[in-house]
């Protein structure tokens, strides 16, 4: 993810625990003034968010970017919908593998890239708990491997 010209402005870590990612979408954002330099400013949670197909149009949902403080009265709903732009195909694909196979489409990070505010969605399917357990046995085998291999260098 680390192309020429993107700013990471926020990560949606728990997405990555919560759900298994099966593909993932770049889209645009349509934002107001003062949402773009609350964005920044990086005052913007992923956590809730989500996003869903409405009449052949992509919308970004829960999403929490806060007010910007000099806007005063101009500044919108922070939790308000905010439209996203994707190629057509793209959004009818998404919306048939939402509909058919119980997927859900969450936001993973967002960014801006030459200038425009961009935000990555994956498709994405529930983890059961053990799934996470079984994601948090594995990552702590593999901390603790990294760990006997560092003190067999040192020695």
């Amino acid at each position: 993810m680390a192309e020429v010209g993107r700013k990471l402005v926020a990560q949606n870590r728990r997405a990555r625990h919560e759900y298994e990612i099966l593909d993932t979408i770049e889209a645009g954002i349509v934002l107001l003034g003062p949402e773009v330099k609350s964005l920044r400013q990086g005052k913007v949670s992923l956590a809730d968010g989500y996003a869903t197909v409405r009449r052949g149009e992509l919308w970004l949902m829960n999403v929490h970017i806060s007010p910007y403080e000099q806007a005063g009265r101009e500044n919108p709903n922070p939790r308000r919908e905010r439209k996203l732009l994707a190629h057509r195909a793209e959004i009818s694909k998404l919306a048939g593998q939402v509909a058919e196979r119980g997927l859900t489409l969450v936001p993973l990070s967002l960014y801006f890239q030459d200038g425009r505010a961009k935000v990555e969605l994956g498709l994405a399917r529930g983890k059961r708990r053990y799934d996470k357990r079984q994601a948090i046995r594995k990552r702590e085998e593999d901390r603790e491997i990294d760990r006997v291999l560092r003190r067999g260098r040192r020695g």
